[in-house]
């Protein structure tokens, strides 16, 4: 038997159970993968709590990282002991071990470890398409990342910064301001006593930022669209204080013919082309020292309630992982 965190109803943290499941048997074009290490993302907050309905009872988690103990039938250029990792449904990486569709997993470099590939390809995937597809971002750019100090932010900071921006980014104490400002951010701003539409404003000389990547949703949203230049992008790909459920588009012609959209990572790499693409990137960006993926915190997997409750918490900086 193999051990797995599992939900049977959604909920909160405590819904989490560390329970046996059977032994995962690869099918066609299937193999079972042998975690070491497993990325907990806000994507599996949603899954917990039935935002982003599953069917039940299921393993959560979206990410992880080991290597390949047994290959289904018609599988190729994979083998057994090959070291792997993943972002992509389905859901099913709080396990020891799990079935995974072998054209979702991606080879891993010598120089990326297990742990601090699951604590990267979710995330770091996240930030290669917000930052080179959704809004390709340009040297002379102003950008406003929300969260900079999260997992996706602070690697949207250093990249974003890589790539000539200037980066202004919003977070909640001091302490993150200075994560933030370690990690590539130039203007760290503490929403909780600052207004961050005016200090952008006032950073930016009344102009506006280009893009701004909002992951915390229904909070933020209509403050990040007066943070936009004239034809500007609002970039929505989270919703952590909740989702936004109403909304005129005429507003984005009074603020300034702006753009919006909401996009996410499983439209951006469905194709295998584009999974191996996006990744290769984000690996690049590591080895050259552009991006550094930092794993702040480790639990054990029988641990991953605690972990969601830190994460819920805004306990955390960077990346959380699991360990099998």
């Amino acid at each position: 038997m193999t051990k797995a965190v599992r939900i049977h109803q959604p909920g909160g943290p405590e819904a989490m159970r560390w329970e046996e499941i059977p032994d995962p048997i690869p099918g066609p074009g299937e193999v079972v993968v042998r975690h070491v290490a497993i990325g907990v993302n806000y994507i599996d907050v949603y899954h917990r709590t039935g935002l982003y309905p599953t069917a039940l009872p299921t393993v959560l988690g979206l990410e992880g990282a080991g290597t390949v103990e047994a290959i289904g039938p018609g599988v190729a250029g994979l083998a057994v002991g090959t070291r792997v990792a993943y972002a992509s449904p389905p859901i099913g990486a709080y396990a020891e071990r799990r079935a995974m569709p072998a054209d979702r997993l991606v080879p891993l470099p010598d120089f990326i470890p297990e742990t601090q590939a699951a604590a990267m390809m979710l995330k770091g995937m996240t930030a290669q398409y917000l930052l080179r597809r959704t809004f390709p971002v340009a040297a002379g750019d102003a950008v406003l990342v929300h969260a900079a100090a999260g997992g996706v932010g602070l690697l949207l900071c250093q990249w974003a910064r890589h790539l000539g921006a200037t980066v202004i980014g919003t977070v909640g104490s001091d302490a993150k301001a200075a994560i933030a400002a370690a990690h590539g951010c130039h203007h760290p701003i503490v929403y909780s006593r600052e207004d961050f539409v005016a200090r952008t404003r006032d950073i930016t000389g009344g102009a506006g930022v280009a893009v701004v990547y909002d992951s915390v949703g229904q909070t933020t949203f209509l403050g990040s669209l007066d943070c936009l230049r004239p034809m500007g992008m609002l970039v929505s790909f989270g919703q952590s204080s909740g989702s936004v459920t109403s909304f005129d588009p005429g507003l984005l012609a009074a603020k300034g013919s702006l753009f919006l959209t909401r996009p996410s990572l499983m439209t951006y790499t469905a194709k295998r082309d584009d999974l191996l693409a996006s990744a290769a990137e984000l690996f690049a960006a590591v080895d050259s020292g552009a991006v550094t993926v930092e794993v702040a915190r480790t639990y054990p997997l029988a641990e991953a309630a605690e972990a969601h409750r830190d994460l819920e918490g805004r306990r955390t900086t960077g990346s959380s992982v699991l360990l099998a």
